[in-house]
């Protein structure tokens, strides 16, 4: 005899657990023990069973012996398999800390350890079959402790989810098994129907659907429909089952995506905090309703600002035509200008963003009492979106960018008037798209007689023999940057000169720059070809890229509790 290996399976209930004890049960390096601390948790909580009795009696109720003697004891195999479900996690939590029972430290510390999740909307449906379910018999709120707590005792577990074990049995064994670092036995693909001698007191109330399987069975294609005895309670418990989710390494769903987890521009952003609505929330866990009016239908405003040394650059400007255009939309129950500035300094001191930062500030007309583009169906007040994120300049503002011509053609304000700064950008991400297959930085676009109004992103300047040119506003949205470069324009002693200007005077232009809160002052070397100048930054863009970082350095609303270094 010999101390096996133990592999411990924590997992809530109605979750498939038993099925995979049947599938390791097949191999011939393990014995597995089904749900040994049960009768510790029986006689610990008090809980009724119809089975109660019959477990005090027939099975050891001092959890420190299950502990040192069963799960740790001696044994014939390799390895032993302990199939822990929620009813151990309610009486000793499963963590190190020895809360009822004083359980030796091992039980955490030593082993394997793996977790099985199963969406409560699949459980709940089939769970009061035996008692009606709580919170508590759900069990997935010590799971995501357990998860925690092995985490950080530096072994963070493996995580299956059951959904993904019955759609594809093999792969998801396959990757367990390297997980635990065992080797994957095709065996534990099928078994004899009926019981086996390991099983529970409690298999004859729960155990009649394994008893008639041979192996995982496929999952049904519709689903049970919900009861909605149960919604409270699924609210209560989806986003724990989603926490432990997230930590699949497989998943699969009915419109699965085939790309892998993509890598972010600024790799500190992954871990953010974004305000929705009326909290801070992490960056996974940031999302608004489906019934919310920027999904119904783009309804919604917004702004950005930048970040430069604890101050928000513009801010006051912002907001001013953040309320603009909230104005000219129509919202009701629009948050006042306080508000949102806590809000944008509450996030920003949170998240530690003090510098180099830009925030996408969004204010929706807000949830609807049901789908439908009709704002009489907006009832609930505004959503306020503070998206704050390390961001650099998005342009080359050194070498220089290149711009093509779109041929889609700028919003009249005929039909959509480009001043208000609203969110429904399909005008402009057509043009985008123009310039990506092009490889340009941004798009040109015009308005509809063929002059130059702006681009896809940014307003745009240019210079012809000492004269500063930009074009009328009459298309474009007035930006709170470009106001800004024609302030400095004007303080700089160079003559502006606002008027309609087509493209091949740009296409002939010494120097060429754009201009936009994301971006900055970006100098542009070619257009459509055509090198602009001498095909670098232009002596006038360099100046007034210079006063402009200036002015960033020395204005701003300061944050609060902001600290210079």
């Amino acid at each position: 005899m010999t101390e096996p290996e133990v592999i411990h399976s924590w997992s809530a209930p109605r979750s498939l657990s038993t099925s995979l004890m049947y599938s390791f049960a097949q191999r011939d390096d393990i014995e597995v023990v089904d749900e040994p601390l049960y009768a510790a948790f029986l006689k610990a909580t008090g809980v009724d069973r119809p089975y109660r009795d019959e477990v005090l009696s027939k099975m050891e109720c001092n959890g420190h012996k299950v502990v040192n003697d069963i799960i740790y004891g001696s044994g014939s195999k390799k390895y032993r398999y302990c199939k822990i479900v929620r009813s151990c996690v309610s009486s000793e939590q499963h963590i190190s800390k020895q809360r009822l029972f004083g359980l030796p430290s091992e039980l955490m510390s030593k082993g394997k350890h793996f977790i099985l999740i199963r969406n409560p909307l699949n459980i709940l449906p089939s769970f009061e079959k035996v008692h009606p379910p709580s919170f508590l018999e759900l069990g997935l709120g010590e799971l995501v402790s357990i998860y925690s707590d092995l985490c950080q005792m530096g072994t963070p577990p493996a995580v299956i989810d059951a959904d993904e074990l019955q759609r594809d049995p093999e792969t998801t064994l396959r990757g367990l098994c390297d997980d635990l670092e065992i080797p994957f036995q095709v065996s534990m693909l099928k078994w004899e129907a009926g019981p086996i001698p390991e099983d529970g007191v409690w298999a004859p109330w729960w155990y009649k659907s394994v008893h008639e399987s041979t192996g995982f069975s496929s999952p049904k294609k519709y689903p049970r429909i919900f009861p909605l005895s149960h919604y409270d309670l699924l609210e209560q418990s989806l986003p724990l089952y989603n926490i432990l989710r997230s930590h699949v390494k497989h998943k699969s769903s009915l419109l699965s995506c085939p790309l892998p987890p993509p890598s972010l521009p600024v790799a500190e952003n992954a871990k953010l905090l974004a305000w929705v609505g009326d909290e801070i929330l992490p960056r996974g866990m940031a999302k608004v309703s489906v019934f919310d009016s920027v999904v119904q239908g783009g309804d919604s405003v917004w702004e950005g600002l930048r970040i430069y040394k604890g101050k928000i650059f513009k801010l006051e400007e912002h907001l001013d035509r953040l309320f603009d255009s909230a104005k000219a939309l129509a919202f009701d129950n629009v948050p006042s200008r306080e508000e949102i500035k806590e809000a944008i300094f509450r996030t920003l001191i949170t998240n530690g963003m003090f510098d180099n930062t830009h925030i996408r500030l969004s204010l929706t007309r807000g949830k609807k009492v049901t789908s439908g583009m009709s704002p009489t169906f907006n009832r609930y007040g505004c959503t306020l979106i503070v998206l704050a994120e390390w961001k650099p300049p998005v342009y080359d503002n050194d070498g220089g960018i290149v711009l093509v011509t779109a041929t889609t053609r700028r919003n009249s304000p005929n039909n959509l008037d480009s001043k208000i700064h609203h969110n429904n950008l399909l005008n402009n991400i057509l043009a985008k798209i123009e310039s990506s297959n092009a490889n340009a930085a941004d798009a040109i676009m015009l308005d509809k007689d063929g002059f130059v109004s702006e681009t896809n992103a940014t307003n745009i300047f240019m210079v012809k023999k000492g004269r500063v040119l930009i074009p009328h506003a009459d298309f474009c949205l007035p930006g709170i940057t470009r106001a800004t470069v024609m302030e400095l324009v004007v303080k700089e002693n160079l003559i502006l000169e606002e008027r309609r200007i087509s493209l091949s005077e740009f296409h002939t232009a010494d120097e060429v720059w754009t201009t936009g809160t994301m971006g900055e002052l970006s100098p542009v070397v070619k257009i459509d070809g055509r090198v602009i100048g001498e095909g670098k930054v232009g002596p006038v863009t360099r100046t007034l890229q210079n006063a402009y970082k200036n002015l960033t350095e020395d204005s701003g609303v300061l944050i609060p509790t902001y600290q210079e270094a």
